[in-house]
C-alpha cells in the first residue's frame, strides 16, 4: 500500500507492529494535533485505523469525531504531528466522504440520478462521458439504497431520510477503497436508517474500509474497531476492549455501569451522556445481529 495523503511534516512516522490477526492500517496518526484556527479540536493523539473493516468513532459532542474525518479526507491540515492515509490497489477515487448534512441549492433542478452520478466525476475523463461501468455503478448504488424509483425526482421533493440515502448512494458510486461517513443515520426515519446500515454492512463484506462517526453505542459495538474520543483518543481497539464502563466514564465524564449485558449511566440527570445513545439492541436486520454492548 502506498501513501496518497501525507500531512504535516515533523518527526518520522513509525509504522506499528501488527499482530497476525490484525489487519494492516490504512490510516496512521502519530502525535496528531487538529485545530480550527486557535481552537484545538484534537490534542496530540496516536491511532491507527485498520484496512478492510468497519471503524466507529464515538464520543461526546465536540470530541473530535468529524474533525478526524475531515483530516483523513484532506480537508483539514494537521497543526502538528503526522497523518498518513494509505491507498489500496485503486489509486483513483480512493476516498469517498459522505458529510453529515449536505447543503442543497433548491433552485437548482438536479435529480436523484444526477446527484448519484456526481460520485463518478472524479474518475471520468476531461469530457465527463459516462461509460457503461459508470452507469452500472450508479444503478447498483441506487438499488442498494432503495432510491431507484426516485431517480427522476428533484432533491427538494424528498424527505430528509431520502436525501441522506441519495448522498450515501453517491458515496458508494465512487467505488472507493476508503468510505467516510459522518453520522450517516442521525435523526433519520427507520426505513432510511435500515437501508443505510445494510449498505454499510455490504461495503464491509466487500472489503472496503468504512469509517463512520456515531452517537449510537450499538453502532460502535457492531464495528470491528473503535476510537473513543474526548478531544483526544481515550482508547482505540476492538469494541469489547474500548466500550467498557471505565473508559466510557473517562470520555463522557459520567459514571457508567454494566448490567445484564447493557451499559447504563449512573445519573438520571445525564441520561443523554453528552449525545451518547444508550440503547444497544438492534434486531431488524440479520446482518446486524449481535449489535449490543
Amino acid at each position: 500500500m502506498l501513501p496518497i495523503v501525507f500531512h504535516a511534516p515533523g518527526a518520522e512516522l513509525t509504522r506499528p507492529t501488527v499482530a497476525p490477526e490484525v489487519r494492516e492500517p490504512v490510516v496512521i496518526a502519530r502525535d496528531l494535533v487538529l485545530a480550527y484556527g486557535e481552537r484545538v479540536a484534537l490534542t496530540a493523539s496516536d491511532f491507527d485505523i485498520p484496512a478492510g473493516g468497519l471503524t466507529a468513532l464515538i464520543g461526546p459532542n465536540g470530541s473530535g469525531k468529524s474533525t478526524i474525518l475531515n483530516a483523513i479526507a484532506g480537508l483539514l491540515e494537521p497543526n502538528s504531528g503526522r497523518l498518513a492515509v494509505l491507498a489500496g490497489p485503486r489509486r483513483l477515487a480512493a476516498i469517498a466522504y459522505v458529510l453529515q448534512s449536505t447543503a442543497v441549492n433548491e433552485a437548482m433542478p438536479v435529480t436523484v440520478r444526477e446527484v448519484v452520478g456526481m460520485g463518478r466525476y472524479g474518475s471520468l475523463g476531461p469530457f465527463r462521458r459516462f461509460t457503461a461501468q459508470d452507469r452500472a455503478l450508479c444503478a447498483v448504488a441506487m438499488e442498494r439504497l432503495a432510491i431507484t424509483e426516485l431517480a427522476s425526482r428533484h432533491l427538494d421533493e424528498l424527505s430528509g431520510g431520502q436525501r441522506q440515502r441519495v448522498f450515501v448512494a453517491q458515496g458508494l458510486a465512487q467505488a472507493a477503497d476508503l468510505l467516510l461517513l459522518d453520522e450517516p443515520i442521525t435523526g433519520l426515519d427507520l426505513p432510511s436508517t435500515e437501508r443505510i446500515r445494510s449498505a454499510i454492512q455490504a461495503e464491509r463484506r466487500r472489503g472496503v474500509t468504512v469509517v463512520l462517526t456515531t452517537h449510537e453505542l450499538a453502532d460502535a459495538a457492531a464495528a470491528d474497531w473503535v476510537l473513543l474520543l474526548a478531544g483526544r483518543v481515550v482508547a482505540a481497539g476492538p469494541p469489547d476492549e474500548v466500550l467498557v464502563p471505565g473508559r466510557l466514564s473517562e470520555a463522557y465524564g459520567v459514571t457508567f455501569l454494566a448490567h445484564g449485558g447493557r451499559l447504563m449511566i449512573d445519573d438520571p440527570a445525564h441520561r443523554s451522556g453528552g449525545g451518547l445513545a444508550i440503547e444497544t439492541r438492534h434486531r431488524a436486520d440479520p446482518d446486524l445481529e449481535g449489535w449490543q454492548a
